[in-house]
């Protein structure tokens, strides 16, 4: 769980790294992270049903109000820090399940976008070319 959580935060951040450079690179660490916290929800999946946990749903009672604190605003992980420190075992996964969620919806948006730009304006490399068959004419 560590591995997976660590591999999607640093690809993340990889990713965001290469953009200025390379938009095929950056596509391809954005999706590794998207697989890593997928394998991560899978993990806390069955965190909760080895333990007999309810594993809640999008609007669960208690989902409501941890999903609504992404809405507010500077929010850090001191804003989550309660739901998962000083909360059972069942609060704190579903808790980073949340998180999950919407960390991932978030990737999904952002391959969605950069999927479009590649294929509108292609990579780095073919625009280089583009610039350097053009200033050759």
């Amino acid at each position: 769980m560590v591995q997976a959580a660590r591999s999607g935060r640093q690809n993340i951040a990889e990713g965001s790294q290469a953009s200025g450079t390379s938009k095929k690179t950056e596509l391809k660490l954005v999706g590794v992270a998207r697989a890593s916290l997928e394998e991560l929800l899978l993990d806390y999946e069955d965190f909760l049903r080895q333990r007999g946990f309810a594993l809640w749903d999008r609007n669960h009672p208690k989902a409501r109000p941890i999903r609504a604190l992404a809405y507010e605003a500077n929010r850090t992980y001191l804003t989550y820090r309660t739901y998962i420190e000083s909360s059972p075992p069942e609060v704190a996964a579903n808790t980073i399940i949340c998180l999950i969620h919407q960390t991932n919806f978030l990737l999904d948006q952002q391959l969605r976008q950069l999927e479009r730009d590649f294929l509108e304006q292609g990579g780095f490399t073919e625009r280089l070319y583009k610039m350097r068959k053009d200033f050759r004419r």
